[in-house]
């Protein structure tokens, strides 16, 4: 039997072997981190594309005896449930897997600590100003005050409660982007996590035994939905150690699950937001998508025809944390400024109403990509501008993941 290229058998029914890595590979010259990028860059087109036939088109639901190609326009802009669920997966991986790569490096919590703001604040903070900019053309906002209410989804306290993962708790969603209920979850799972490590890096027992029971308290105070799906978070984590050696028989098989799930996901109406109720049907899923990962870990033969398009899909990666940020306010503009040509409203029974669904597609990726040089494209400078100034000089050479982080 000869040997399979990518680190298995050709036997169907070679044995699956499984083993537990040192470090997390993090090597951009493997499988499955040009799977990984591509797959960010996937799940940020595949939530826009929910989000721009949401607003645009009917539901599929209302619509009677919808045309066949509406049926299909909606059957395949409606995984972003899974897509954020999948981000999830990839930020434990990611960021997970580079912290515990750095155990016992000095000032290692001040470090993530830093990484973790700049990730997340170099793109928020630019995103919720253009909210504002954008909020006065519709005329959400009143440019001549300043409101400090709670409730009020353009105000200051609003902005500074969804920089801290407060939105849906205690404050609504800035500026009312419904794409950002996943980031309160982010946000908690970078303070989380850290929490669970200082058994290991903790330097008293008091520190040690705080940790843990600290992250208990937390989550038993966060929504019920949020503190489950840490549990998915962490999954990413784990899995980034294990190395699986699966036959390219049986890793198509595996490939063949996944879709033949997400499907029947997508078909049994699992859309919407990660609620406690669809939690079995994520694990399920998380568990086969992260078999699938931590069995691609051997080095990529770039020159195949799957390698070249998943590569080119990667290219867009990059900035697929500002397109998340800032589509909503931009859907909520073209609705605004479309309303006396008729754009507002596409109708599933004309074909054609698909050409302008495509054309504000790509309008709204091509804005996204000039709105992230400025912010998110400069993220790893702005860390090391911040680690210069906080850290002493012999620390200041942490700088996360050598692939590119979620």
């Amino acid at each position: 039997m000869r040997p399979d290229p990518d680190g298995g058998s050709m036997n169907p029914a070679s044995a699956p072997r499984v083993s537990l890595l040192g470090k997390t590979n993090l090597d951009e010259s493997c499988q499955h981190a040009i799977l990984i990028s591509a797959l960010r860059t996937c799940a940020a087109l595949q939530v826009l594309a929910t989000h721009l036939r949401g607003e645009f088109y009917p539901s599929l639901r209302t619509v009677s005896e919808p045309a066949l190609w509406y049926q299909a326009l909606a059957f395949l802009t409606g995984f972003g449930h899974l897509s954020v669920v999948i981000f999830f997966l990839l930020s434990g991986w990611l960021v997970g897997g580079s912290v515990l790569n750095k155990l016992g490096q000095p000032r290692l919590l001040a470090a993530y600590a830093i990484d973790r703001v700049t990730r997340l604040w170099i793109v928020l903070i630019p995103g919720f100003v253009l909210t504002l900019v954008l909020g006065t053309v519709t005329g959400s906002v009143d440019p001549t005050r300043v409101s400090y209410a709670p409730d009020d989804a353009y105000s200051l306290t609003t902005f500074l409660g969804n920089l801290f993962g407060l939105q849906g708790m205690a404050v609504p969603r800035f500026g009312g982007n419904y794409a950002l209920w996943s980031l309160a979850n982010e946000i908690w799972y970078y303070a989380l996590f850290p929490l669970l490590l200082l058994p290991i890096i903790g330097k008293s027992r008091f520190t040690k035994a705080a940790g843990p029971l600290l992250a208990v308290f937390i989550a038993s105070q966060l929504l019920a939905d949020i503190s489950l799906y840490f549990l998915i978070w962490l999954l990413g984590v784990g899995f980034s150690r294990v190395r699986i050696v699966l036959s390219r028989p049986m890793r198509l098989a595996l490939v063949a699950v996944l879709l033949a799930l997400a499907a029947y996901l997508r078909l049994s109406g699992s859309i919407g937001t990660l609620i406690v109720a669809t939690f079995p049907e994520d694990l399920l899923f998380s568990l086969l998508f992260l078999c699938l990962l931590s069995s691609l870990q051997f080095p990529a033969e770039r020159s195949r025809p799957g390698n070249r398009i998943a590569i080119a899909l990667g290219v867009l990666a990059p900035f697929s944390f500002t397109l998340y940020v800032i589509h909503y306010p931009l859907l909520y503009l073209i609705k605004h400024l479309g309303q006396p040509y008729g754009i507002s409203q596409l109708s599933p029974t004309d074909p054609a109403s698909v050409l302008v669904y495509v054309a504000l597609f790509a309008a709204i990726v091509a804005f996204a990509w000039l709105f992230h040089l400025p912010f998110e494209a400069q993220t790893n400078r702005l860390r090391r501008f911040v680690k210069r100034l906080l850290l002493e000089p012999r620390d200041a050479s942490y700088s996360g993941a050598p692939m590119r982080d979620s």
